[in-house]
């Protein structure tokens, strides 16, 4: 390991992140204390507690930032792909050797410690993604997206094999600082376009949503045949399809003695669409008309893909949340009791809240997993909507002072995995606070610095303090 001796550990650090980092460790484990008092058993501190366990965690967490800081800059470049390696082959291990904890088979077990590997991966993952994007002459072209496609995907699946979907989800934010970066916004809006239809498909039966995914297309793309072509090729654009998906149907009622999916003429109407509108595109050289296919065909994929999904490969306990959280279920005693539980004590605080140690839906145990998926609920009780407000404001204060500093890096390495950092950080505050709050599906997503976890903690500090150390040598090409 090299050590850092052009830059000492405790020069150039940018105190105020320090500072804010130190804040929300602080008033998190003041939290995690209160959410673990028991004012009927009069003991002010256990050993044998959860708030006692996370200072200890916090302890060698404060070992790995002064090792971090030691070790010079450069060498976070050169370990990018042993750390990435590492941390996959304990994804690997896992489906092996693996805890399963609350459904997911993501925990590894040595004695007392347990500890998640895909918090590590992360930090494998920004690391590498940011190697990949800062080699000399890096352009997006095929092979770039396929190398960052690998890189992305590997995780993705491992971690989708443990049953730990809101892990997964996590890793589709590398996809902004690729955005950042150069990547062209075709893909995000193409991500924004998959959201949008998986929700619809998740609120609607799966054909109405592809009959009206098909027709926005077909106006659209009459729309520039009319425009670039003539008339008489947009109407006969609009004739092909519906024609076509009406004598599908029509032939499938006959064959199948009544029994037509909706989805499957559909789907043959939008192919009659796209062939005549290749055929016409490339007689008359437009070219807009191959990206509308491609928006079209992309959504259909999707629709039809989330109600397969939905029926087939979601859990049932998944589909329930899903359908609570879209107003389809209302279940307040079972599938939706811990976020209901949760937005009553949240509710309950009121503007100044209870007061430390005060809070009733705590101390009663009211809400599952109090100390680490719904610690806001402790927040919002004990402190109430002036300490919800503080916390957020300290978190978006962090957040924002992540970026400018990866805004202020010479290195484009270095820029790239500070946007890497927030946006991790940015998705995980985002969705525990939403599911706290009725917003977004349960998914096990922790709060950053907050939820009780030496995984958690270890892997968010490393990560914040490898950012840190880079930035100390700012003004330096770091490759």
């Amino acid at each position: 390991m090299a050590l850092s001796n052009t830059n000492p550990y405790h020069k150039g650090i940018d105190w105020l992140l320090v500072i804010l980092y130190v804040a929300l460790v602080a008033f998190g484990w003041l939290n995690l204390y209160a959410a673990n008092y028991n004012p009927e058993t009069r003991i002010a501190f256990s050993v044998d507690a959860e708030y006692f366990k996370q200072l200890v965690w916090i302890g060698i967490t404060a070992l790995c930032v002064g090792v971090i800081m030691l070790v010079d800059s450069k060498m976070f470049v050169e370990i990018s792909y042993i750390v990435f390696g590492a941390s996959v082959l304990l994804l690997i291990v896992v489906l092996f050797a693996g805890k399963e904890v609350n459904g997911a088979k993501s925990w590894l077990a040595f004695g007392p410690v347990q500890f998640q590997p895909v918090e590590f991966t992360k930090i494998g993952t920004a690391l590498v993604v940011s190697r990949v994007m800062s080699r000399y002459g890096f352009t997006f072209n095929f092979r770039s997206y396929a190398h960052l496609a690998v890189v992305l995907l590997i995780p993705i699946l491992l971690v989708l094999l443990q049953n730990d979907t809101g892990s997964a989800l996590i890793y589709f934010v590398f996809l902004l600082p690729m955005f950042r970066e150069g990547m062209t916004g075709h893909v995000l809006i193409i991500g924004a376009m998959c959201i949008a239809t998986a929700i619809a498909s998740f609120l609607l039966p799966t054909e109405w949503v592809m009959a009206v995914i098909a027709f926005l297309g077909l106006m659209a793309v009459s729309y520039v045949l009319n425009r670039h072509a003539t008339k008489r090729e947009g109407l006969t654009a609009v004739f092909v399809c519906i024609a076509t998906t009406v004598a599908a149907y029509f032939g499938l009622y006959v064959m199948r003695h009544g029994e037509v999916e909706p989805e499957i003429p559909v789907a043959i109407g939008a192919m009659a669409l796209s062939v005549y509108t290749i055929i016409r595109s490339i007689v008359r050289r437009i070219r807009t008309t191959y990206t509308i296919l491609m928006y079209m065909w992309i959504a259909l994929t999707v629709s039809y893909a989330t109600g397969f999904a939905f029926e087939n490969i979601l859990e049932p306990h998944q589909r329930t949340r899903i359908n609570i959280l879209f107003g389809v279920e209302d279940d307040p005693s079972g599938a939706g009791y811990n976020v209901n539980q949760s937005m009553i004590a949240i509710g309950s605080g009121g503007f100044s809240g209870k007061g430390f140690l005060e809070g009733t839906q705590t101390k009663l145990n009211f809400v599952p997993k109090q100390t680490t998926d719904f610690i806001f609920c402790t927040v919002g009780e004990e402190w109430g909507f002036m300490g919800s407000i503080t916390l957020i404001a300290l978190y978006l204060t962090f957040f924002i002072r992540l970026i400018i500093l990866a805004e202020k890096q010479h290195s484009v390495f270095s820029r790239i995995y500070g946007y890497c950092v927030a946006c991790i950080f940015f998705f995980h505050f985002m969705v525990n606070i939403s599911m706290t709050i009725g917003l977004m599906p349960v998914i096990g997503i922790p709060l950053p610095f907050f939820s009780y976890g030496g995984s958690s903690l270890w892997g968010f500090s490393i990560m914040l303090f490898i950012f840190l150390k880079l930035d100390t040598d700012r003004n330096e090409l770091i490759r």
